[in-house]
């Protein structure tokens, strides 16, 4: 049996650290967004009671350290259905270390993948209880769409959907650390933290121009990304609503309202990064295939 699936990538509309919990975790503050840059995550049976993962990116892992493997024995563990083998194929879009949660992504669509293929009749909720062992992005990747993501992140609150908008994103060569983007955040000073309630209003309201003036990320305060300043200058030169860094980075979004000027700005930004998508806000983080 097979089943397949898009995984969309995500972005942080807003991101704040509130807090370092006891367990070594952080509180956060999120406003997660769902957009149209899919990996494609095959699921298929076999008989050697194993989990083998192929990737069409020869820089990913393809053993336990993978978060697919992760997902997939995390369902195993949950379910105690006895894995009588399976293969995993990962066609990447999504760029990994990008901030945009690809791997989260990939991890919950074979949670879903492996759901349907077993019958187990498990409910969202189920789903994202695995989910959240895996990696806190993916409830989230799980349920995609427009949501306020607290605690560690698992902690989901739907939100209307966002307006409709195109979406420039431009992820730099250099990936960013996310365990070190957060150990700077327990030696840091002086923290501003952000308009967390103005955005919640923003968002509660589908207000796209006043969520937008409040799209910020803590780690901007934090760490250092040497084209972010260089590629948040053309999107708002070109008309952005908003230039903000998803995740710990490295990647840089804009907000458009206008396609043209969007396709603009992603013009003009190859001079600075290789790696740059137009998109727009998606309504759900899976779409299945078969």
């Amino acid at each position: 049996m097979k089943a397949e699936y898009k995984a969309a990538a995500k972005i942080n509309l807003m991101l704040d650290i509130l807090r370092t919990l006891d367990n070594g975790y952080h509180s956060l503050f999120m406003i997660m967004q769902s957009v149209g840059l899919y990996d494609t995550v095959s699921v298929e049976t076999t008989d050697d009671k194993k989990i083998t993962i192929s990737c069409s990116e020869a820089a990913l892992p393809c053993d336990k350290s993978n978060i697919a493997y992760k997902a997939a024995q995390a369902f195993f563990d949950y379910t105690k259905i006895k894995n009588t083998g399976i293969k995993i194929h990962i066609e990447k879009s999504i760029p990994f270390a990008a901030g945009m949660a690809g791997g989260s992504a990939d991890g919950a669509a074979v949670i879903a993948a492996l759901n349907d293929i077993f019958s187990a009749g498990l409910s969202l909720k189920e789903l994202c209880a695995i989910g959240v062992k895996v990696g806190a992005d993916v409830p989230f990747c799980l349920t995609g769409g427009t949501c306020v993501a607290q605690n560690i992140g698992e902690i989901l609150s739907p939100l209307p959907d966002l307006t409709d908008c195109w979406i420039v994103l431009a992820k730099p060569e250099r990936g960013v650390s996310t365990k070190e983007a957060y150990s700077a955040f327990d030696t840091a000073q002086n923290i501003r933290h952000l308009d967390t309630c103005g955005m919640l209003y923003a968002a509660s309201q589908g207000d796209l121009y006043e969520m937008c003036r409040r799209c910020k990320n803590i780690f901007e305060q934090l760490i250092e990304v040497p084209e972010r300043v260089p590629i948040k200058s053309v999107l708002n030169r070109n008309g952005a609503l908003a230039a903000c860094m998803s995740g710990s980075g490295p990647t840089v979004y804009g907000i458009f309202d206008d396609e043209s000027k969007a396709e603009c700005a992603a013009e003009s930004m190859k001079s600075i990064v290789k790696q740059v998508y137009v998109t727009k806000p998606v309504k759900s983080g899976l779409e299945k295939i078969v």
